[in-house]
């Protein structure tokens, strides 16, 4: 980020995007932290008090959106930064804000895909939401086009009033490339609020609509339709022509090469929405063949296809890709996937790995040690899921426990516990709906497990939800003090800002005491039999309560540890008091991956490369057989 002009930096393609828009002189930036997204905004908070930049951790992704437009109204260039899931909570927000406008300001929108849904709970697109949304959208393919088109972001958004969002997907945001260095221009600008500018919609919003439809086909004709962001590269007349978009492109164009085709053009289109039509049409009438190459869902072969009903018959050419089978449907696209596709059209045969290679690999699941989901050693998560598994278990099996996604979220494959993950706070939503199922005959007690920083992203309505309408539904917070999933970054209940400042707590207990929560208990879920009895008291009980299992993430604690030059503890098992095979309760039912099986002994071991120095073991053996070194 403070790199010099002319300068070559090896980066992320988020580092890229944000040294873009410190480069474009941005003034305000926000954003939830979601995984693949979060280094935007944390790049930028290393330069925020050295620039006339404000940057800012928001406690969701439409406050931040939200927040960003209110610098953008007061004329100065503002951004919001997100994963797809963050588009979903602030949709109402953006189709309002889009109709009004924004103001004199810019104001840039940036979502990462996340195709696959390695960090995600769905795989989803962007771009027909930004479609909808009746707003601009442009993918960049490369590193430095991720970091040049941020400028060019802000520039449209100010010359025609209007949001601009930037999607781009996990390939491009968490790979490294190298990118030139360009000149950050500070907009030096004076926040001032337009009291003429009429910011609302009523009383006839369809008027609204129209106009902004106006601004969106100007732009069309008078920027996209002879854009330098749209590309082609491949002879006049194809015989096939790929349509691709993002990092897509990257893959296609590798696979025409390592095929050797001469004949095969590559259409790469950046200004996603508005497309420019008229450019589309043009390449169409060139070839008899055009195959769309895409993540994720059929975006430009939906509009293409839509684009060429206004082609004679005898011009429009076949269409293969995900609606003809060619493509996959959903899942990630990569180089063999357009080999594959182009091979099955042009009937050519070509394998990207020798079959060799192949006979050799089939037997790696049989060799290959199991890798299962599961919480990091130390994690005060484990302990807090185990006193919920045992204190379900003393309810004589009646317990059902809801959640969302996070850290937490692995609480799926800790022997099951968590029945649902779903988007966030949707856990606290469920339970406040069988919660009030009793009238039905559902006499299950119901547990809500929500992770600190999602309890203030997004459940603070639900949990008014179960006081107001008395729904009989505990809630367990599970405290570690960070938004470890994403990065570690602050939340309102750390005390520090983006840029590391102090700030006031916002204590989860007294927010529930607000709401109107009776009955909130503090444990340490490192006190296994505190922690139990509490759930199975909150489980006997017939009001709703709250219990906030509060202990500092390990990763956090022993980096603490580090600095400060302190051994983590290490423990060990004593082979003549442990049970073996009658046990297992330290490697099964708790399931610390440090908790190891000797096959030689046949007994229980630490290990102590795994170990994070919790202790919690010690407690969990009923035969006092684990002890500190």
């Amino acid at each position: 980020m403070t790199g010099k002009a002319g300068d070559v930096f090896i980066g992320l393609g988020n580092d890229a995007i944000a040294r873009g828009a410190f480069e474009a002189g941005v003034h305000f930036a926000a954003a939830y932290p979601g995984t693949p997204s979060s280094e935007i905004l944390g790049n930028l908070a290393t330069v925020a008090k050295d620039s006339d930049l404000y940057v800012e951790w928001s406690v969701n992704e439409k406050v931040a959106f939200e927040a960003a437009t209110a610098a953008a109204w007061a004329g100065l260039r503002a951004m919001a930064s997100m994963k797809l899931n963050g588009l979903f909570v602030l949709l109402d927000s953006l189709i309002n804000i889009a109709y009004t406008g924004h103001g004199s300001g810019g104001l840039v929108l940036v979502v990462a895909d996340d195709p696959f849904a390695h960090s995600s709970t769905t795989e989803g697109d962007a771009r027909p939401l930004g479609y909808y949304s009746d707003i601009v959208v442009l993918e960049p393919s490369t590193h430095q086009e991720a970091k040049d088109i941020m400028s060019y972001a802000f520039d449209l958004s100010e010359k025609f009033g209007i949001i601009v969002m930037v999607r781009e997907t996990t390939r491009l945001a968490h790979s490294r490339a190298p990118f030139k260095l360009g000149k950050p221009i500070r907009q030096n600008r004076t926040a001032k609020f337009d009291y003429n500018l009429p910011l609302h919609n009523l009383p006839r919003p369809h008027l609204r609509h129209g106009t902004l439809h106006a601004k969106l086909e100007k732009i069309r004709k008078d920027e996209f339709e002879k854009s330098p962001w749209n590309r082609y590269d491949g002879p006049s007349k194809p015989s096939l022509l790929i349509i691709t978009s993002g990092v897509a492109w990257k893959y296609a164009r590798e696979a025409v090469d390592i095929l050797q085709l001469q004949d095969v053009g590559i259409l790469r289109i950046a200004t996603l929405a508005p497309l420019p039509k008229s450019m589309i049409l043009k390449r169409l009438k060139t070839t008899t063949g055009v195959l769309f190459f895409e993540e994720v869902d059929p975006y430009l072969e939906e509009q293409v296809r839509s684009l060429a009903s206004e082609l004679s018959s005898k011009t429009i050419p076949r269409f293969f890709g995900k609606l003809s089978g060619h493509i996959p449907s959903y899942g990630e696209i990569d180089i063999n996937l357009a080999i594959k596709a182009i091979t099955s059209l042009r009937n050519l045969k070509y394998s990207p790995v020798q079959e060799e290679y192949l006979s050799i690999v089939k037997d790696a699941p049989d060799i290959v040690p199991r890798r299962i989901l599961t919480f990091c050693p130390g994690c005060p998560h484990r302990p807090a899921y185990y006193s919920i598994y045992r204190a379900i278990k003393r309810n004589k099996g009646k317990g059902i426990v809801t959640g969302d996604i996070g850290c937490y979220s692995l609480g799926v494959f800790y022997h099951g516990v968590m029945r649902n993950q779903h988007s966030m706070g949707a856990g606290v939503g469920i339970a406040s709906g069988l919660g009030k199922l009793d009238q039905f005959g559902l006499d299950d007690p119901v547990i809500s497990v929500i992770g600190d920083s999602t309890f203030y992203h997004a459940c603070l309505p639900a949990l008014v939800n179960i006081i107001y309408n008395q729904s009989k539904a505990i809630v367990c917070v599970l405290d570690n003090n960070a938004t470890a999933m994403t990065g570690f970054q602050p939340h309102p209940g750390t005390g520090f800002t983006a840029t590391g400042d102090v700030t006031s707590k916002v204590p989860i207990e007294r927010v529930l005491q607000g709401i109107g929560y009776q009955s909130i208990s503090v444990v340490d879920p490192f006190n296994i039999k505190e922690s139990i009895d509490t759930v199975f008291k909150a489980l006997r009980s017939a009001d709703s309560e709250a219990i906030i299992f509060r202990r500092e993430c390990a990763l956090i604690t022993n980096r603490q540890r580090r600095q400060q030059q302190e051994p983590i503890p290490l423990f060990t098992v004593d082979i003549d008091k442990c049970f073996g095979e009658q046990c297992k309760i330290c490697s099964v039912e708790f399931n610390c991956p440090a908790c190891v099986w000797d096959n030689e002994s046949n007994k229980a071991r630490i290990d102590i490369t795994l170990c994070n120095g919790c202790g919690v073991c010690v407690d969990v053996c009923p035969h006092n057989a684990i002890h500190a070194l």
